[in-house]
């Protein structure tokens, strides 16, 4: 098989398998959570947000820029971590691979 036709049969299992990791990430999720727990945040691991959950005692009709401050330390902490979990999946398909002529592109 010629050099080319391997690497377009690489090429195609690359592909196939992040699609499957793509698939597979965006049924995992990971927990942020501010304020001792009053507020958590579920994100998915395909960057998207599952489920806001705040607690009655975080609430304060007077200081609702603290609870948007909580929820915001929430959010990002949740998706920090979905970034990880995609980052370290994806790595894991492209480690090892190598382009003739490119190398360190992958």
């Amino acid at each position: 098989m010629s050099s080319i036709g391997k690497l377009m049969k690489q090429a195609t299992r690359l592909q196939q398998q992040m699609e499957r990791i793509q698939a597979e990430l965006a049924t995992k999720t990971v927990e942020g959570i501010a304020g001792g727990g009053v507020v958590r945040v579920v994100a998915k691991c395909d960057q998207s947000i599952a489920s806001i959950k705040i607690s009655p005692e975080a609430v304060n009709k007077d200081d609702v820029a603290f609870l948007e401050d909580l929820v915001l330390t929430a959010v990002n902490q949740a998706l920090n971590q979905a970034r990880e979990v995609s980052s370290k999946e994806m790595g894991a398909v492209t480690s090892g691979l190598s382009m003739p002529g490119m190398p360190g592109m992958f």
